[in-house]
């Protein structure tokens, strides 16, 4: 089925951006975030060997072919859909909602959008608000299969909606998945990756608000041997409000890497994004790039992002850039900050102070840095797995 969408859109090049980075060293983009290049077709993008900017962190072996078109789809995902106040369809790329979110722009979500044979629309009807969240579970294509996928969750006008979007199970993932949020909606998702040990999957989030419209994201990577995932926002009018939230726990070997861009192109908007993350286990490596763009139009934007980044073992590695970009002065505000540190040892010396033992001291800790986002989940049942998980994953090396 051929795609009704334009071929390439590329964003007007921005000129004299100030480039700012915190972090990884060598964070500043080659160019302005601005001039990124979009596309539905998968041949407009070069193959990328690794070096270039957006893949210089990610293990190129480890894709399993998803870069260079080497894999082919053999077997498909599983969606299901739970909860009620929502409809749901199976339909084709042609639909006209398909790409309301947002373009590719890279080579694997361009691949995966010329790969998907049929897509997953859940939209909550303007005006609703459902009771109790809608979960949408989508099981990889099974050990040693490749699958390509394309999800979308709309909230139409004045909506409000909790979607709890749950990956599991085994195999490699490409996909796409568009959060669309109408005029005055509000949409608050979930997004959890518990893969099975071998699982890979590489993602990209296109989210689109309407005017006054309100989405919070809460993205959780624990699972998988390697699993990246590109975030965009994008504003259609003012008054949009974004908050990315995001919590990963690496284990030795994993690859847990996110990406964003906020691309603040109209007046009046706010984002905020907050990453946490531990890793312990040789091997155990995260990456997170925070990318938020204010144009020249984007006068009265209020942002502001942080990655904090535990590291409990040895052999363990985080890499961590923030990048802000601002062509105007007329904000409300603007600012960045990372930070990677080795498990506090003061903090452990006054918890065995007052007699708690160093195993419970260890998990206190961790329970802490975790908590404020743990807090922010308004399903218990997703809270209580995900605080089940952490205990699990600490155990790992008798923490």
């Amino acid at each position: 089925m051929s795609t009704t969408k334009t071929d390439s859109q590329p964003l007007a090049a921005q000129n004299g951006l100030t480039e700012h980075s915190h972090g990884g060293g060598t964070g500043i983009p080659q160019s302005s975030r601005g001039a990124r290049f979009t596309s539905y077709d998968v041949e407009a993008f070069e193959v990328p060997g690794g070096r270039e900017e957006d893949w210089r962190f990610t293990p190129m072996k480890r894709l399993k072919g998803l870069h260079n078109g080497t894999a082919v789809a053999t077997g498909n995902i599983k969606v299901e859909v739970t909860g009620d106040g929502a409809t749901v369809e199976t339909v084709g790329r042609d639909d006209a909602r398909i790409g309301n979110g947002g373009i590719p722009s890279d080579r694997i979500a361009a691949q995966a959008w010329s790969s998907f044979t049929e897509a997953t629309v859940v939209t909550v009807p303007k005006d609703t608000k459902p009771e109790g969240p809608i979960t949408v579970t989508v099981h990889g294509p099974g050990e040693g299969q490749v699958a390509f996928g394309h999800l979308q969750i709309r909230a139409e006008q004045f909506a409000e909606a909790v979607v709890v979007v749950d990956y599991r199970g085994s195999g490699t993932l490409g996909d796409n998945v568009e959060f669309v949020a109408g005029d005055g909606a509000q949409l608050r998702v979930v997004s959890v990756h518990d893969w099975a040990d071998d699982a890979t999957q590489v993602s990209s989030e296109h989210a689109y608000l309407g005017r006054d419209a309100v989405f919070r994201h809460l993205a959780v990577t624990l699972g998988g041997d390697l699993v990246r995932v590109n975030t965009t926002i994008t504003y259609g009018d003012k008054g949009g409000d974004a908050e990315l939230l995001g919590l990963y726990f690496a284990d030795a070997g994993q690859h847990l890497e996110h990406r964003m861009l906020v691309d603040h192109a109209v007046p009046n908007c706010r984002s905020n994004v907050l990453y946490k993350g531990a890793l312990q286990g040789d091997g155990a490596h995260s990456v997170w790039i925070g990318d938020v763009l204010i144009r020249a139009a984007a006068e009265g934007t209020d942002t502001y992002e942080l990655n904090r980044n535990l590291v409990l073992t040895e052999g363990a590695r985080a890499d961590s850039v923030p990048n802000l970009e601002i062509e105007t002065g007329e904000i409300e505000g603007a600012g960045h900050a990372s930070a990677t540190g080795r498990f506090d040892d003061e903090q452990l010396f006054y918890l065995q102070a007052r007699g708690i033992p160093q195993d419970q001291a260890r998990r206190l800790v961790v329970r802490g840095f975790f908590g404020e986002l743990l807090q922010k989940i308004t399903v218990p049942e997703v809270r209580e797995r995900l605080e089940a998980a952490i205990e699990e994953e600490l155990a790992v090396v008798g923490a």
